[in-house]
């Protein structure tokens, strides 16, 4: 294998053979000179790490122990230190970088031999000093456990110092870059690249860390040992400042659980520290490979922890929340995910901020949508439980970080990339080029709120109405992942809230006329409202008036025609009413009278119903009796002649031409009705009530009608009666017929 894949064919290579073990006890090389190497592609430093072999010269200077590596140029001799994985630190190999110079980098061959390791999943590069840094680009190349292939060369992210606010715990703690998940690997080669013109001094105790996130941690000292004994969990939370105990009830996200991707308890050092509130989300990327399986997503995060604790010489994972490229979100630093934990992950503003970091790299290709929305979701989460929308900026004052000193003010994005705050790639080129629109989603207000319908009530006019209990039903556009609760308030004070999963709730409501308003609330704290009037009405309908019957014109040929007249209200608003016996009819709630028929000679009970619009039923009833009072039964004077047909009530009718010829009938009732016979040629009659005279009625139709009611009188409560009819013995047409007198009792 070529110490540098790549390598201008013209270029002069000089590589260091080496056969040790990755604990640096023995190898072979040529020491004690020194050779000039041409090696195309230098690293830009604020480019993302990614090394571009369109560039000219460079310079490698790197000797690792127990690996491959290519050595240019004169630099300082120091010797190479081999570096074993601590006792209570399995899972973690160490491999010493060392430099070189002088004969062994003139006289090395100019190929390696691919060296074996244990097995590792995540490379990191540590050194000693946090605030050191590397003279170039550190790169490495793993071999796969499965395929036996190498990989490409990958850059180890070191772009800015140690994370970790200064100041904290430096005791232990180690400079290093970004950690890389390679896959499950069991060799490595490692190179650190300078500018073209350019020396240096590789940092004192720099090493690469191997890490195996499958390799199990010790029993805890003292404790049982053996198959299935753990260390004891340490504590998830730890008192909060009451401040934030109003905001516990805000939904967390759905995540993964520290025990949940296997997080050891055991390795974190000391109780967990807290910040005051949230006041901007920075989002990072882990880098390295996009090609990761989400079911190994636990294992990369248990790779970052214990690079971090173990090798950085952290308390524990630096980030605050993890999410992989699947949209899983993950738990990360202990300490309570829904708490303001101080997390070690932007140099210089860990303190009134959180951390989510994309498992993969971003530089060149975009987030899903997934990750963008759980981002948005945690953003929207953590910085409306703060009082804050991801909207607009806030200043924060530096703890010191390599782009603003310390004491220096940063006006930043409540969603902010960590290249914000450092000179770094992170969280990649292309994901940062996201943040608007992950801001835009976690800013925005619950959009699309609508009422569905409101179970228990009625739709009226004006207002929705019902007897006490309802039931409102809602619509929202807004997906229930960004949402916190649904707030349901009765004249402006809170009734109930339900979860953001839920779209309706029940409610009762006292007598009286209400204001039901259904609030939506995002995680970030934004609501919108829709209001709609209900009246919750338990009195039922009233009949004013009526109901009342009267005789009405129209055939006779089987049953009495009949008016009925009514007038119904209601403290809201009837909805219908309906004519329940006899027969069935159904009425608008605005209707007050209806015609309809009897039988004659024995009582028809007439009831009527009023519903109102809660669902109350008011009821109003008449009884009335018809009957027909014969023409023989009458009073006669003048002329009038018997005729007789089955077409005639009770066969048989008076017939007369002369001028004022009467029929007289004397009753007791509360409504009368004429009886005639109608045809073409029929003539008019005079009406008189209780002696007085009413007016004319004209019986002339087309064609025939027999059994006609063609004139109607009504008193409105029962009486002795007359009424009087004579013939007005019209011109050229004198004739009537007269079949009888319609009572109603």
């Amino acid at each position: 294998m070529n110490c540098h894949e790549g390598q201008a064919a013209s270029a002069r290579l000089r590589c260091i053979r080496v056969t040790a073990g990755t604990t640096g006890t023995s190898r072979t090389a040529a020491e004690g000179s020194a050779s000039p190497v041409i090696r195309p592609g230098g690293p830009d430093r604020h480019s993302g790490g990614h090394v571009h072999l369109n560039r000219t010269l460079t310079r490698t200077l790197v000797v690792l122990t127990g690996i491959a590596l290519a050595v240019p140029g004169v630099v300082t001799p120091r010797p190479a230190t081999a570096y074993a994985a601590p006792a209570d630190a399995p899972g973690l190999q160490t491999v010493a970088l060392a430099q070189v110079s002088g004969a062994a980098a003139a006289t090395a061959s100019g190929t390696v031999a691919p060296r074996t390791t244990q097995p590792f999943s995540l490379i990191g590069a540590t050194w000693t000093d946090p605030a050191a840094k590397p003279p170039g680009t550190i790169r490495v190349r793993t071999r796969s456990a499965v395929t036996g292939a190498w990989s490409a060369w990958r850059t180890l992210d070191a772009d800015e110092p140690d994370a970790a606010e200064p100041g904290t715990e430096p005791d232990g703690r180690r400079g290093g870059t970004d950690p890389v998940w390679v896959g499950d690997s069991d060799g490595v080669a490692a190179q650190v690249i300078t500018a073209p013109g350019r020396t240096g001094t590789l940092p004192d105790g720099m090493r690469l860390d191997l890490i195996n996130p499958a390799a199990p941690e010790p029993a805890a000292a003292g404790g049982a040992t053996g198959p299935g004994v753990t260390a004891a969990p340490r504590a998830a939370t730890q008192a909060a400042p009451s401040a934030r105990a109003a905001s516990r009830a805000r939904p967390l996200p759905p995540m993964v659980t520290r025990a949940g991707w296997g997080a050891d308890e055991s390795i974190v050092k000391g109780e967990p520290q807290y910040t005051s509130d949230v006041k901007v989300i920075f989002v990072h990327h882990t880098a390295g490979s996009n090609n990761y399986g989400c079911a190994q997503s636990a294992a990369i995060i248990r790779g970052i922890q214990r690079y971090h604790v173990h090798s950085k010489g952290w308390n524990d994972i630096g980030y605050n929340f993890l999410v992989d490229k699947c949209g899983t979100l993950f738990e990360g630093r202990g300490g309570g995910a829904d708490q303001p934990v101080l997390g070690a992950h932007t140099l210089g503003f860990n303190s009134h901020s959180a951390a989510i970091a994309v498992i993969g790299d971003y530089t060149s290709i975009g987030a899903p949508a997934s990750v963008r929305a759980m981002i948005a979701r945690v953003a929207a989460w953590k910085l409306g439980t703060y009082g804050t929308t991801a909207a607009g900026t806030v200043t924060l004052v530096s703890s010191g970080s390599d782009r603003y000193a310390e004491g220096h003010a940063a006006v930043l994005n409540r969603i902010s990339g960590h290249r914000d705050t450092g000179y770094t790639a992170c969280p990649g080129t292309t994901l940062y080029g996201q943040l608007g629109s992950i801001r835009s989603l976690a800013a925005a207000a619950p959009a699309g709120l609508r009422l569905s319908r409101i179970g228990g009530a009625a739709k009226g006019s004006s207002a929705y109405y019902t007897r006490g209990t309802i039931a409102p039903h809602w619509t929202i556009g807004t997906s229930t992942t960004m949402l916190w609760r649904f707030d349901v308030l009765v004249d402006g004070r809170l009734a109930t809230s339900t979860p953001a999963a839920h779209r309706t709730t029940t409610l009762r409501l006292t007598p009286g006329r209400h204001t039901i308003t259904v609030r939506a609330v995002g995680l970030n704290g934004i609501s919108r409202s829709f209001a709609r009037v209900v009246v919750a009405d338990t009195t039922a309908p009233e009949f004013t008036a009526g109901p009342v019957a009267a005789l009405a014109t129209g055939s006779l040929q089987s049953r009495v025609p009949v008016r009925l007249g009514w007038r119904a209200a209601d403290a809201g608003e009837l909805a219908s009413q309906a004519l329940i016996e006899p027969d069935g009819v159904r009425l608008s709630g605005t209707a007050t009278r209806l015609a309809t028929t009897m039988p004659a000679g024995h009582a028809t009970t007439f009831t009527l119903r009023a519903n109102d619009e809660a669902g109350n039923a008011g009821f109003g009833s008449v009884t009335r009796t018809a009957s027909v009072a014969a023409e023989s039964d009458a009073a006669r004077t003048g002329s009038w002649r018997t005729l007789r047909s089955t077409a005639f009530l009770a066969g048989q009718a008076f017939h007369s031409t002369t001028r004022n010829s009467t029929l007289t009938w004397r009753f007791t009732g509360r409504a009368a009705a004429l009886a005639v016979s109608r045809t073409g040629v029929s003539g008019r009659v005079k009406m008189y009530v209780d002696g007085s005279y009413v007016g004319v009625v004209d019986l002339r139709a087309r064609g025939v009608q027999n059994r006609r009611s063609a004139w109607v009188t009504y008193w409105g409560s029962s009486g002795r009666h007359t009424v009087r009819v004579a013939v007005e013995g019209s011109a050229g047409r004198p004739g009537v017929v007269i079949d009888g007198l319609v009572i109603l009792r």
